[in-house]
């Protein structure tokens, strides 16, 4: 039986849990379990760049582009499944993505050629499209408005997490069995989860009646997001906030190979330890904009500029240490400061925008996250090391995370005015449908 949820633009919200509690955090679980695999699947590759550049010859440019398909085929197809995702249902949505990316990640152990890699790593991409909202929307309709940046930079750490085990598990697996075992068994994963999701986790009730549960016209919708300056704003700074965090997320590993003379399985343990600082840093930066935000909402993009700024600084000081525990060091810290704005940005977005195109508004923002930054930035970065030295390349990096720092001063400049507006009359009329 479906359960019922409360709107979350509902201004009555007191903060109340809308179903079950227990029932809110087996959701929970669920979500970042699939979440783990999604990022499992996406992140194992960075452990196996030393096998594949060993055994086919591949160039950083081409190593990188392993990672930039995932995440470009992410953007591209994010909004279209995520549109899919309101209408049809999340739950639903969500089971056959998995199942993609998980079958994906199979062929791609199953690959003989860059070509053929290539492709498969695209269909993973084209099965994670759409997770991330889809998963997001599913959790604000089970938890109250007060713990949504909580829920949501939890929820997405999941993908620090798996990135973690990807890059830990990668080396590992290639290491002993050979890296095609390590995909198919990654991929194997994903499709047992995939399996289990649906029997736990049921398809929110529409309360039909409300206009916020209404269908929304297509080019309305979009007029609505791009012509609100907050929505805008948050839009680009999340995208260059990702172009860091994607960057550092897929080179670490063959920094730590190259400068620090480790094994590709070291390599990828040592890293597991780094990229688990980012996850760290959703889970906190979230509670913390939610504890800070309680009296003024304004503060969740003014801390999540704070959080872009400090993690720049943070990463040009680091790179420009000669390899050591202080590089070390710094760099986890910058790895929890960049990811910090996620769960934020996110709740900025619930904040300004209808239940029915939750789903939608974040896969609008994945768009930015994948397009700016997951996609360019493993690839440029990739580019500028052939040209130059890998080291020089995440020395530049940062700079990207000045410019989202910059955006999200902007959109806190405009928050309140945007918020002030009734949200749904952006939208009208919903009786023209799609």
């Amino acid at each position: 039986m479906a359960i019922p949820v409360p709107l979350a633009n509902d201004p009555t919200d007191c903060g109340a849990y809308p179903v079950s509690r227990r029932y809110a955090f087996i959701v929970l679980a669920m979500t970042f379990a699939l979440m783990m695999s999604d990022y499992l699947s996406r992140q194992v590759i960075n452990a196996i760049f030393p096998f594949l550049k060993a055994d086919w010859g591949l160039s950083d440019t081409q190593l990188g582009s392993l990672v930039s398909v995932v995440a470009l085929t992410v953007g591209l197809m994010s909004v279209p499944i995520a549109l899919m995702a309101d209408r049809i249902g999340r739950v639903k949505s969500a089971t056959l993505m998995a199942l993609v990316w998980g079958s994906a990640t199979i062929a791609c152990g199953l690959s003989e050629g860059f070509i053929m890699l290539l492709v498969s790593r695209a269909l993973v991409g084209l099965g994670e499209a759409g997770y991330a909202s889809a998963g997001s929307a599913i959790l604000v309709s089970v938890f109250p408005a007060r713990l949504h940046a909580t829920v949501i930079g939890t929820f997405l750490a999941a993908g620090m997490i798996g990135s973690v085990l990807g890059v830990m598990l990668g080396g590992v697996l290639a290491q002993h069995l050979g890296w095609q075992m390590a995909f198919i068994l990654v991929g194997g994963f994903g499709l047992a989860l995939a399996i289990a999701f649906p029997m736990v986790v049921k398809e929110p009730a529409k309360t039909a009646s409300h206009e916020e549960d209404q269908p929304i016209a297509l080019g309305r919708l979009f007029k609505g997001l791009f012509g609100t300056p907050t929505f805008v704003f948050t839009f680009l700074a999340g995208g260059f906030g990702m172009f860091v965090q994607g960057s550092m997320l897929a080179w670490i590993p063959s920094y730590l190979n190259r400068y620090y003379g480790l094994e590709p399985s070291t390599a990828g343990m040592a890293s597991g330890a780094l990229v688990l600082c980012a996850g760290v840093g959703m889970i906190i930066g979230g509670r913390l904009v939610d504890l800070f935000s309680v009296r003024n909402k304004v503060n969740r993009l003014r801390i999540s500029m704070a959080y872009g700024l400090f993690s720049a600084v943070t990463f040009l000081l680091a790179f420009s240490c000669p390899p050591g525990w202080l590089q070390i060091v710094l760099i986890g810290l910058g790895l929890t400061l960049c990811t910090s704005f996620v769960g934020p940005a996110s709740a900025v977005i619930i904040d300004i925008t209808p239940r029915s195109i939750h789903a939608t508004s974040f896969a609008v923002l994945a768009l930015s996250y994948s397009l700016i930054g997951l996609a360019p930035g493993p690839f440029l970065t990739g580019w500028l090391g052939d040209l130059t030295e890998l080291s020089t390349a995440l020395q530049v990096v940062p700079v990207a995370g000045l410019i989202s720092a910059l955006f999200f001063f902007l959109a806190s400049r405009t928050y309140h005015k945007d918020t002030e507006r009734t949200p749904y009359s952006r939208y009208q009329p919903a009786a023209e449908g799609v």
